[in-house]
């Protein structure tokens, strides 16, 4: 199977901004395997559709402000950096994806917020787009932590054209 056979146009229009005020309203599609049959309803009425013995697996994942904004050292170029993953808790190490790639280096000491009080230095290159972060912070942990979420943003996806909330980080 080919990624290129999921492509299909989605007019704009149909792409939702923001999310509705309750989320239960969100919008179900149902195909209906015995005929292929689509209908649509709200995720609310996802219930009709279980029978006794049916389980329902449910995703609690959350998303975290993982993208953040920053500048390069000396040339104050600007960039943006992508947390993946935790790599090492008391190092200090993320698994990131930065933009522009070609323009960040090993050695090279990135700056966060609008005060710079947060400095990373890229330790390794993994894939083309792919570094290894340390963050040069003093602090406990948690405090790391909470510093390092203040500074980012949720992440939506390009299509969404609407500037993240609040809100976003708490769903």
């Amino acid at each position: 199977m080919k990624l290129s056979q999921f492509n299909f146009e989605l007019p704009q229009d149909r792409i939702a901004q923001n999310p509705p005020r309750w989320r239960d309203e969100c919008k179900l599609m149902v195909l209906h395997k015995e005929d292929g049959s689509i209908e649509h309803r709200q995720f609310k009425d996802i219930i009709d559709y279980f029978g006794k013995g049916d389980i329902f697996v449910l995703n609690d994942t959350k998303v975290f402000p993982a993208r953040l904004y920053g500048k390069k050292e000396k040339t104050g170029a600007d960039i943006m950096v992508f947390l993946l993953r935790e790599l090492n808790r008391e190092q200090r190490l993320w698994d990131v994806i930065v933009d522009p790639a070609r323009k960040i280096r090993i050695g090279n000491k990135l700056y966060f917020g609008d005060d710079e009080s947060l400095v990373a230095e890229v330790i390794d290159n993994t894939t083309s787009r792919g570094r290894t972060l340390r963050f040069l912070y003093d602090g406990p942990y948690e405090e790391f932590k909470q510093a390092l979420f203040a500074l980012g943003e949720t992440p939506l996806p390009q299509w969404v054209k609407a500037k993240p909330e609040p809100e976003d980080a708490e769903n």
